[in-house]
């Protein structure tokens, strides 16, 4: 209630009104008195000009206390305080919900992001470290409610994602892209495949895929890794100075087949080449000196 009160009064009008009962205080028989003589003619409660009484005695030393600048700096520091930790906080809370991500967010993560935590740290602190304005999350969060306020391809897809739901429980959960694109054209629906396989892809939907899946790569987490040492430099001024190696994978008749080949970085064709029923370190290193190719690879070989 004091603050409201003192804030209808200028500091010119607050510092007379001290100043007055500074030199009438002597005419009465208390500072009170002086106070509430004084306070019924400005037009403030005496309790108000009491305290100014006091701050101001504090300000020029005569009572101990800190000083209203002194008081106005504590403030302010403290209200940085509490934002410095607020941002720590919701860095520390980002950096964890986006770990796996690039340099910047996918919109549709950040405005997750602010659903799991806006309760308790606020959707525009969040919005100020974060690379997203509040009008945008605000108007996601409008468009949820409001199916008008949405582009005729968002009406258009959520239509769709019901249909192609539709069709892939239909059908026991198997089909894929192609099966569930083909369904859905036999029923006069006129969609694009590349728009059943964005749709699908959004709602975590996928056919069942024959035979058992392959899987080459089988980390050791606790081996050192390898450096990079061409720094993602996959290029080379001459032949024979920088090659690049890898192998893959073939489904035949009779099984899979995997091939390692060795690349010049130069020419950019294959200077060797391995193929073997099985994945193991060793094929691998025998392209290196493999001599089926068309070059021979007799300059692998001698250099290996």
């Amino acid at each position: 209630m004091t603050s409201k009160t003192t804030n209808k009064f200028s500091p010119e009008v607050r510092a007379r009104a001290v100043r007055m009962v500074t030199e009438h205080e002597a005419e009465h028989p208390s500072r009170w008195a002086a106070v509430s003589s004084i306070a019924s003619k400005i037009g403030c409660s005496a309790h108000t000009l009491h305290e100014w009484v006091k701050k101001a005695e504090v300000d020029s030393g005569k009572r101990a206390g800190l000083p209203s600048d002194a008081a106005e700096k504590m403030k302010a520091l403290e209200r940085e305080n509490r934002e410095l930790r607020q941002a720590n906080e919701i860095l520390r809370k980002a950096s964890a919900y986006f770990a796996p991500g690039g340099a910047r967010p996918p919109t549709e993560a950040i405005i997750s992001f602010i659903d799991e935590h806006r309760a308790v740290l606020g959707v525009e602190p969040i919005c100020r470290l974060l690379p997203i304005a509040p009008s945008t999350y605000y108007e996601v969060v409008a468009k949820r409610t409001d199916v008008d306020r949405l582009s005729a391809r968002a009406r258009r897809d959520m239509a769709m994602k019901v249909e192609i739901r539709r069709v892939f429980n239909e059908n026991f959960q198997v089909y894929g892209v192609r099966k569930v694109w083909r369904q859905l054209q036999r029923e006069g629906y006129d969609i694009a495949r590349c728009t059943v396989a964005r749709l699908m892809r959004v709602m975590g939907l996928q056919g069942v895929i024959r035979g058992k899946p392959v899987k080459t790569t089988m980390s050791d987490k606790s081996a050192p890794c390898p450096l990079d040492r061409v720094n993602r430099q996959f290029f080379a001024p001459a032949p024979n100075m920088l090659w690049l190696s890898d192998f893959t994978y073939a489904a035949t008749w009779q099984g899979f087949v995997y091939v390692a080949f060795v690349i010049d970085a130069f020419a950019r064709r294959i200077v060797g080449w391995r193929a073997s029923r099985t994945a193991h370190a060793g094929f691998v290193l025998d392209a290196h000196i493999d001599l089926g190719t068309t070059a021979k690879c007799e300059f692998l070989s001698s250099t290996l």
